[in-house]
């Protein structure tokens, strides 16, 4: 009778195997972010800190003081006591805590592998995770993150320590690597919804996606800023925006695998293709400005200390003003 069961044999060379493919999933992940701290972190490393004023903001308990309301105040901080008694509207301004919570909320579905260049949007996204998060958790800051293929597939709670960005590396190889086919357009909707379930507290939020999805997540990511601070990282590529002459090619969709032949050698063609990709970049930008959330737009050409950097110093002066009037463009807050 012919046993189902894997000899002993069998077995440990299974084991063995997994143990090998283990130890090179996080070989490649140490390789990663030995790479983004000798080639970015340390560029950005006296830039970014100001005696441990972290740009993102914390929560506090403390009352530090009560200021009149302003134009861009939270409604959730406005003293009704305060404000019954002087006729006048004041808010409540907290001592911020320096410890935070920042979670990294990644749409990793097959769109992302896209890239006409060097690098494809997926790359962009991983060193864009292992900076911030290298950045906030070496100072003690927690990061956790939910990953997104074809639907939620993982939760990975926050803790600090350079260990667990390396975790947070290997989950995003990891779904590179084993991911299976998306079935369909991307639900980002389902993935904020998720969200907002899952973090409980107030926390950094930093929704990275190329946005390429079904209808629908603009309601459930307003919500999402309702509890939390929320920075959209829209990840893109140059020809998605406007296609040059390279005479009769195939294009297929990552996502759902229709392919169709294009002929860009006909302006015409290319002219309504630049027309209907700068349509949607001003509704994306629009609606993301409504929401409410600080934009960070990363091409697969751009070099990412450089971008950090100059949405950085956007940030810097927008809390120096109170808040300034959002402006939308490339890696600037939107």
């Amino acid at each position: 009778m012919k046993s189902w069961w894997p000899s002993r044999r069998a077995r440990a060379a299974n084991d063995a195997q997994a143990v090998a493919v283990a130890e090179t999933a996080a070989g490649a992940a140490e390789r990663v972010l030995r790479r983004l701290e000798w080639t970015v972190i340390r560029r950005l490393d006296g830039l970014l800190q100001g005696d441990y004023r972290t740009l993102m903001r914390g929560t506090g308990l403390d009352l530090a003081d009560l200021r009149e309301y302003q134009h861009h105040d939270d409604v959730r901080h406005i003293d009704w006591n305060v404000t019954a008694r002087l006729q006048t509207p004041h808010v409540r301004v907290f001592t911020e805590d320096r410890e935070m919570a920042a979670w990294f909320v990644l749409d990793l579905s097959r769109s992302v592998d896209f890239g006409s260049g060097l690098k494809a949007k997926r790359e962009i996204s991983q060193g864009f995770v292992g900076v911030l998060a290298r950045l906030l958790t070496r100072h003690g800051n927690r990061v956790g993150a939910l990953v997104y293929g074809n639907d939620l597939e993982a939760v990975i709670p926050p803790r600090s320590g350079r260990r667990h960005v390396l975790h947070l590396l290997h989950a995003m190889d990891k779904r590179a690597v084993e991911g299976k086919p998306t079935q369909g357009m991307t639900r980002l909707s389902d993935l904020l919804k998720s969200a907002a379930v899952l973090m409980p507290r107030r926390s950094t939020v930093f929704v990275v996606s190329d946005f390429l999805t079904e209808p629908g997540w603009e309601k459930p990511l307003a919500q999402l800023t309702q509890r939390h601070e929320v920075v959209a990282v829209r990840l893109f590529d140059p020809l998605e925006i406007e296609l040059p002459d390279l005479g009769l090619v195939p294009l297929r969709d990552a996502e759902t695998g229709e392919q169709l032949w294009v002929d860009t050698h006909d302006a015409g063609f290319r002219k309504r293709f630049a027309r209907i990709a700068a349509e949607r970049e001003a509704a994306l930008r629009a609606t993301l400005s409504k929401a409410g959330v600080d934009t960070l737009e990363l091409s697969t050409d751009d070099d990412l200390a450089a971008a950090i950097l100059r949405f950085a110093d956007l940030r810097k002066r927008r809390v120096r003003t109170g808040g300034a009037q959002r402006q939308p463009g490339k890696a600037v807050v939107a």
